[in-house]
């Protein structure tokens, strides 16, 4: 059976620009969901949101848009704005384990006040007619925090939890907790989408083999570190196309373009097509190599004569 691939999404790296140069050069991506819209306490949707899920942007695309919020009426704010724009569902993230979030009542910090959970989603359901879906952590201190809120969970039709096999205080660091992942599925009805980890071709097939009642699987940085696996999982190969070297190259140009044409200075541009190699250059020789030379670049032009010879070596070596 083929899977549904999703793009889990990752704030200041897979927005629209992003989306749409992955999509014409690499594809296997069922379903993108936008970084989240955050409020901050003002009812108002920033520029940079508006353009991220304008449609316009997103032609090609099927988009879900993500909120980040604790409180209802910032949730009903927004769940408006983007019914108007079309859109029928709005995915709640409750996974951002970073603490500026925390701290404010948010992200993975949530999951363990069911109460709040509940006003938040009674509120949602009764007002609007918008389909909610949930981007979870199993918590934030413990993996236990989840199976706490699944009997509120469970009281609503949610489209689907995916659910990040961490906790919250590990950021992104050590590795995915397969055994309390598998007790959430004994914990609920709701349809559970898979986030964790998935790098390789190898790795997705040892999940489909412990989780074989999984069919949606979300990715995000494994994604962003090699763009060709999604599409490599959907043709069930371990084998890089011919012309790898070629398609990275138009992708990474088309998104460095974007940056240039947005970005007000060529050292804001060069962080931020850094800020992608330190990904990308996971999926290359020498990766720590690969970074270093980026960083050592002031000008653009310094900058894409790097990228050449980076690529150009990466293909001898092919």
């Amino acid at each position: 059976m083929t899977p549904t691939l999703l793009s889990s999404p990752l704030q200041s790296f897979t927005d629209f620009r992003f989306r749409n140069a992955f999509q014409k050069y690499f594809g296997g991506i069922d379903t993108f969901y936008a970084p989240y819209i955050r409020l901050n306490g003002k009812f108002d949707i920033k520029p940079a949101y508006q353009l991220d899920i304008a449609h316009k942007n997103n032609r090609t695309l099927e988009v879900i848009p993500q909120i980040m919020t604790g409180k209802v009426e910032e949730f009903l704010f927004v769940t408006k704005y983007i019914r108007d724009l079309g859109y029928t569902e709005l995915n709640w993230n409750l996974g951002c384990p970073y603490p500026m979030v925390i701290n404010k009542g948010m992200g993975s910090g949530l999951i363990c006040e069911p109460e709040k959970i509940d006003h938040i989603l009674d509120r949602v359901h009764s007002e609007t007619d918008v389909v909610v879906s949930m981007k979870m952590r199993m918590g934030y201190e413990n993996a236990q925090e989840i199976l706490h809120s699944f009997p509120i969970l469970n009281k609503y039709p949610l489209k689907n939890i995916a659910i990040h096999a961490r906790i919250g205080k590990q950021l992104y660091k050590g590795g995915v907790d397969l055994d309390s992942f598998e007790e959430c599925l004994n914990h609920t009805d709701h349809k559970i989408y898979y986030n964790g980890d998935i790098t390789t071709v190898a790795g997705y097939r040892e999940m489909t083999e412990r989780f074989p009642m999984i069919d949606h699987w979300m990715m995000g940085r494994g994604l962003i570190a090699d763009p060709f696996l999604p599409q490599m999982i959907k043709d069930d190969t371990t084998e890089y196309p011919e012309d790898r070297i070629d398609i990275f190259r138009k992708f990474h140009d088309t998104l460095s373009y974007e940056f240039e044409q947005k970005l007000k200075g060529e050292k804001h541009v060069i962080m931020k097509m850094l800020s992608y190699w330190e990904y990308f250059a996971n999926s290359f020789t020498n990766p720590t190599k690969i970074v270093k030379s980026i960083k050592k670049t002031k000008t653009l032009d310094d900058y894409h004569d790097a990228v050449i010879t980076v690529l150009e070596k990466e293909q001898e070596l092919q």
